[in-house]
Parts: structure tokens; sequence; C-alpha cells
């Protein structure tokens, strides 16, 4: 396993705090993919959820070396948990084939968060 590149991001909760309380259904409906909305509804408060969500997302594109341009789009990442917690990443479309133009095989996914602040770290092996 060879690590091909790594991203981290930081993101102030207030800030989404701010487009959830104006937008929250089209930024949901924009950032996040069905799954991932479901998930997140489960939540009594989601902020925290969507926000460490949004920063591995950012993270992930920064392993990827894209940013967003182009066919990025936000829902090419899928952010789940596996049954013990364990945040699980899903790439398809331009995500899927950058990634693959990478050699990327898998992207490890760490994701935390307090009352202000949501992080995320994520590493891209081949």
């Amino acid at each position: 396993m060879n690590v091909v590149a790594h991203g981290i991001d930081l993101i102030e909760t207030a800030r989404i705090a701010a487009v959830l309380d104006r937008h929250r259904d089209r930024f949901c409906e924009r950032i996040l993919t069905e799954a991932e909305r479901a998930r997140s509804a489960e939540f009594k408060q989601p902020l925290q959820h969507i926000a460490g969500r949004f920063a591995a997302k950012e993270a992930i594109l920064k392993v990827l070396g894209t940013g967003w341009r182009g066919e990025i789009s936000w829902k090419d990442i899928e952010i789940l948990n596996n049954p013990a917690g364990q945040p699980s990443v899903t790439l398809t479309g331009e995500c899927a084939r950058v990634a693959d133009g990478l050699g990327i095989k898998q992207i490890f996914l760490s994701i935390t968060h307090t009352k202000d602040h949501a992080a995320a770290s994520a590493i891209g092996v081949a």
C-alpha cells in the first residue's frame, strides 16, 4: 500500500450554520447524497455532522488535487459510516475518474468536530 496524497480541511461550524439557516434544503441537496442526507436527518442536532461531511469532501478534493472545477460534483463523493462508526468513502463520476488516473484505490478518512469546528483528514492510497 503506497500513499499517493494527503488532504486536510478545517471549517468553522458557524459558517455551515449560517448557510443552513438560510438555505437548509438547497444546501443539503447540493452537498450531500441521498444516503448522507438520510443519515444526517437521524441527528437531533445535525450541524456538526454536516460540517464534518463538508470538511471531509474538501479534504478528499485536496487528495485528488482538483478543487471544485470542471465536472466535479459534491455528490461524486459519498461518506457513510460502517457499523463500527468508521467513515467510508465512495467516489463516483469525475472524482472516480481522477482517482483512477492517480492510481488511488482507496481513501482513508478521519473526521472530528467540536462545537465550533469540524476537521477532516484524508489519505489516498494505491
